[in-house]
């Protein structure tokens, strides 16, 4: 049967449900009431709603990479699309099925370092009779629906049935393991392409949004002065356009999210009959600008579009119904409040901590602050901009974004909530811009930031900035990962190191 929880109130049985690029605008939960998620809304009432939520990466494959490894994307070596994961790094399923608990993830995957769709091979750690990425639903169609999967316009098909998509074949494997899998301890996660492009869904999701205006923010119009230049290279044209005259109509868009509700709602349907004590975690990997700073989609910016994200939790009996968080929250801490839901023990290279806490009680804030990162869009392409070295820090207030090639930011999220006013160089706010920045370089020197160096700290506006020197800190930062490898040796000694971390 597995391991068995070592405390009260802890579930046997842990559901991870996923969207891609779903920002939280895009719940009528989150206070948007154009949007058509009732199932999401309904489940948000059941539960915790985390109202600061982020990201580590708002990329597809590093997001998803720090999700299911607990340690952030430099740390992994995926940081950009394309890229697999180390050899030597574990993930939540490879954890979770060495304690003898069931196992299962289905749908998009995209740390495997194959393409878009992935290698349709089950990894280490998960159930392959489960297994469904999307280069398995493409196998299964012809050439001629292969390609039409891919077209926005077949949303317009009246023939088209929900059967034909991928988000309604994850969600029918999802409920066939929980009607076979309901007396036994469990992980699972449903992993959505939806509602990403190329927007697939049936035409009644479609006729939900037509003549739809999504609304403008402030932040439309602006002009990205005093803003990083990789920001202005990215909006290109759009800087010069009129924003007044500018409508947003992402219809197709908006579809695809109602339609991933829909089958979200299939899922929690079966939860309710089959695990209804189960704890379940719902997110998505990131958001999308969706011409907010005059940028679209994602990419090198840490702006709340692209970073910030929803976050539900549902657990009968210990999460508080109709619950709100209010504190910064981030995916790191996924793999870490997993193992301990399911009374596992948190390895020591894990770079996040558990949210039960939270989860118990919304009041208690598990971090005074989270990281972010960035490092390149695409391995394959040359385009989204090529390396763009980024580090970020937020506190709740206050967001500092270290773009180590051009121009860093500072916001207050309190007093500018749309990111219009960069304060970098306000003297009124150096006391806070500078203890976060300490914060930042202590955290890339604890996640052993391959990346990390003088350079990071001697910004033009950090006037106590040490001097550069090629020792940098003068420490060796040695990888842990003890389930799975002896323990590194000491360079100098050849013997097993004593401290990971330690001078040289």
């Amino acid at each position: 049967m597995g391991a068995e929880p070592d405390h009260m109130g802890t579930p046997c049985q842990v559901i991870l449900l996923m969207t891609d690029t779903q920002r939280t605008d895009m719940l009528g939960c989150y206070g948007n009431a154009a949007m058509h998620t009732p199932h999401l809304d309904r489940f948000a009432s059941q539960g915790v709603r985390f109202d600061r939520a982020y990201t580590c990466q708002p990329v597809c494959g590093p997001a998803r990479a720090a999700m299911f490894t607990g340690t952030f994307p430099h740390s992994n070596g995926m940081w950009g699309n394309s890229m697999a994961l180390g050899d030597n790094v574990k993930t939540l399923g490879q954890r979770v099925h060495d304690q003898g608990i069931h196992t299962a993830y289905i749908g998009k995957w995209h740390l495997d370092g194959g393409d878009y769709f992935g290698l349709g091979r089950c990894p280490d750690g998960w159930d392959p009779d489960y297994w469904y990425d999307m280069r398995c639903y493409l196998e299964e169609l012809s050439p001629e629906d292969r390609a039409r999967s891919r077209r926005t316009a077949l949303c317009e098909d009246p023939d088209l049935t929900e059967e034909f998509c991928f988000g309604h074949r994850c969600s029918d494997r999802a409920i066939r393991f929980l009607e076979r899998h309901t007396e036994e301890p469990f992980c699972l996660v449903v992993s959505y392409d939806e509602p990403h492009g190329p927007f697939v869904c049936p035409r009644e999701y479609v006729d939900l949004y037509r003549g739809y205006e999504w609304p403008k923010s402030p932040n439309v119009w602006d002009t990205l002065e005093g803003k990083p230049e990789h920001q202005r290279i990215w909006a290109g044209p759009a800087l010069e356009s009129d924003r007044d005259a500018l409508t947003l109509r992402p219809l197709y868009f908006l579809a695809c999210n109602s339609f991933v509700d829909h089958q979200l709602g299939r899922v929690l349907d079966a939860i309710d009959r089959h695990a209804p004590e189960a704890l379940v975690i719902y997110t998505s990997d990131h958001g999308d600008a969706l011409a907010s700073h005059c940028l679209h989609g994602k990419g090198p910016a840490m702006y709340e579009e692209m970073t910030h994200i929803p976050f539900l939790v549902r657990w009968p009996g210990e999460a508080p119904a109709g619950a709100v968080c209010p504190h910064p929250t981030s995916h790191i801490d996924l793999v870490p409040t997993v193992l301990d839901a399911l009374g596992l023990p948190q390895p020591k290279l894990l770079e996040g901590r558990s949210m039960l806490p939270a989860i118990r009680d919304p009041r208690s804030a598990v971090n005074e602050r989270i990281f972010m990162e960035f490092g390149r869009f695409e391995v394959d392409h040359d385009g989204f901009g090529g390396f763009q070295p980024v580090r970020a820090v937020c506190d709740g207030q206050y967001k500092l974004v270290i773009n180590l090639l051009c121009t860093d930011e500072l916001y207050d999220l309190a007093a500018d909530p749309q990111e219009l006013t960069n304060l970098i160089d306000s003297p009124a706010h150096a006391a806070a811009r500078d203890a976060l920045h300490d914060r930042l370089l202590e955290w890339m020197n604890q996640t052993r930031d391959p990346f990390r160096g003088y350079c990071w700290e001697r910004r033009p506006w950090r006037a106590d900035a040490r001097p550069a020197t090629w020792a940098y800190t003068g420490y060796t930062r040695q990888r842990e990962n003890e389930e799975y490898e002896p323990r590194q040796l000491d360079y100098d000694t050849g013997l097993p190191m004593a401290d990971a971390q330690r001078p040289k």
